[in-house]
């Protein structure tokens, strides 16, 4: 019962801080909506019930197993950010993917402004429109940017400062010289350019692949000590010695090892991020 009513606390608890952007880590503001984003809310919203389904599963099994409170309230706290956690590794993870598709957006881009004939402007919200999902709406922001001032530059900040991709910069970047100085070479600049992303999508999707083993075993993490809590029950006097004080220390030391060396793997798991050369 405890739990139980622990769970409806924590529940309204992440809901309250979800809906303050100001009171979540940088790495955890994605789950503040965006005004008018209808599918944002309805996403927030189920985020929000299965992270409170999460706690109360996560706090009744600790409960369960352990039959005291602290093991519970700490088990079901580490549940309920589970889903958060894997949805924001999604979201990095399809990101990432979208991003390979730079060497084909810069030949789009350099086919457009030389065979084609577009404008630098126009070439680029022309290989917009064909960009991953992901991409899009920065997009879609610098050229409604585009529209209002007809400001190559200010169209370019808008796209670097929504994207944050040092690609993006760079091409953003050459673009503009372009404009400026008026570069009869930027076929062969955008091709270096292409060919330099391309060499270095092939080494990051390479290393995900290798990184797909280790992904796996890191589930190992969680499934052993829960194996091994599970067997403890039938070892001896089984749940009586969880809940004697030493057993109660060592529960909770446990649970804080398992989740501190989750994310530690995590850490180690996690794709260098390019410095940007051009941060706005």
């Amino acid at each position: 019962m405890i739990a139980i009513v622990a769970a409806v606390l924590a529940g309204t608890g992440v809901a309250l801080v979800i809906g303050k952007s100001s009171l979540l880590p940088r790495e955890f503001q994605f789950l503040q909506t965006r005004k008018g984003t209808n599918h944002d809310r309805r996403e927030l919203q189920q985020l929000t019930m299965i992270s409170v389904l999460a706690f109360v599963g996560g706090a009744g099994l600790c409960l369960m197993i352990f039959g005291s409170f602290s093991p519970a309230l700490l088990g079901g706290g580490f549940a309920a950010w589970l889903p958060i956690a894997a949805r924001h590794q999604r979201r990095l993870d399809r990101r990432e993917i979208a991003r390979d598709a730079w060497p084909r957006m810069i030949d789009e881009l350099r086919v457009l402004t030389s065979s084609a004939g577009r404008s630098l402007p126009q070439a680029m919200l022309e290989i917009g429109a064909s960009a991953p999902p992901e991409l899009r709406p920065a997009f879609a922001e610098a050229r409604r940017e585009w529209m209002l001032t007809t400001d190559l530059e200010r169209m370019l900040t808008v796209l670097r400062n929504t994207l944050a991709d040092p690609t993006c910069d760079a091409v953003c970047e050459t673009v503009l010289v372009a404009s400026e100085l008026g570069w009869n070479d930027l076929d062969r600049r955008l091709t270096v350019l292409a060919e330099d992303r391309r060499v270095d999508t092939r080494n990051r999707s390479e290393a995900r692949s290798r990184q797909a083993g280790v992904r796996f075993a890191r589930r190992f993490v969680l499934l052993v000590p829960l194996g091994m809590a599970l067997a403890g029950l039938t070892v001896g006097p089984g749940r009586a010695s969880y809940r004697t004080p030493i057993g109660q220390f060592a529960v909770v030391v446990a649970i804080a090892c398992t989740v501190g060396c989750w994310c530690w793997a995590g850490a180690m798991l996690r794709m260098p991020t390019e410095e940007r050369v051009f941060p706005s």
